[in-house]
């Protein structure tokens, strides 16, 4: 079994009178260890999967089974425990608290779960063992996103979802910020979903799902993923 198996996935919201659909009968799976990215431009329906999937949001029908459990049935609090546990985020904004240094927003870690890393020692491994002292207003956009990741990865995951996480960074930055998420599936097995409109940084993924008017639009496995060294766009 796949780890992670999006079946038949319904969302819908209402705008007043209007019945949107956010996600027609979404299907795709993601193996454990994988990195998949979705792919789609604004308003296709990507964000909505990734709320789905970590548990922020709900479906309408269908199943989000992850690590063999369907967490479409969990209730609140078994969702929270989920998302303390089991799943990191990283977003384009960086969602840091602004009054704590880098070390301490990644401590924030060791409060939600028990055995979290080290602070000190996620932030040498992204490279920002020299800034860890540094608030976040004295940090660059791409060192910012970088003690995001540090957070989230302090936490252990066994799955990282990430919107758009070079979306607010320059070329070289978000190459940086993209070999990190690489680094994270090939040295610790984490399972790591991205979405994305730039359809350039799809050669890294062993998956690819193309999100378009709320509905798959194709999948595409790829045995010989690019390291994101080695791509440009």
């Amino acid at each position: 079994m796949s780890y992670i198996q999006v079946n038949d996935v319904v969302k819908k919201y209402q705008m007043g009178d209007t019945e949107i659909i956010a996600n027609d009968h979404v299907t795709f799976e993601v193996e454990k260890g994988e990195i998949a990215v979705i792919l789609g431009p604004s308003g296709a329906g990507k964000s909505t999967v990734l709320n789905i999937l970590g548990g922020m949001d709900s479906c309408d029908s269908g199943q989000i089974i992850v690590d063999g459990t369907d967490i479409a049935d969990f209730s609140d609090q078994q969702l929270t425990g989920y998302r303390r546990t089991d799943v990191g985020f990283v977003f384009q904004f960086y969602n840091l608290v602004p009054n704590l240094t880098a070390r301490e927003n990644v401590e924030l870690a060791s409060q939600i779960v028990p055995d979290a890393l080290n602070p000190e020692s996620v932030l040498f491994d992204v490279g920002l063992g020299h800034r860890m002292n540094n608030f976040p207003a004295q940090l660059s956009g791409g060192e910012q996103q970088r003690v995001t990741i540090a957070r989230a990865l302090a936490k252990k995951p066994k799955l990282l979802l990430c919107d758009e996480p070079t979306g607010a960074l320059d070329y070289e930055t978000g190459k940086q910020i993209l070999q990190i998420l690489e680094e994270a599936a090939h040295k610790s097995g984490t399972t790591v979903v991205i979405i994305t409109h730039n359809s350039q940084i799809a050669p890294m993924a062993n998956r690819v799902i193309r999100i378009n008017d709320a509905k798959v639009r194709s999948i595409e496995i790829n045995e010989n993923p690019t390291p994101i060294s080695a791509i440009e766009w």
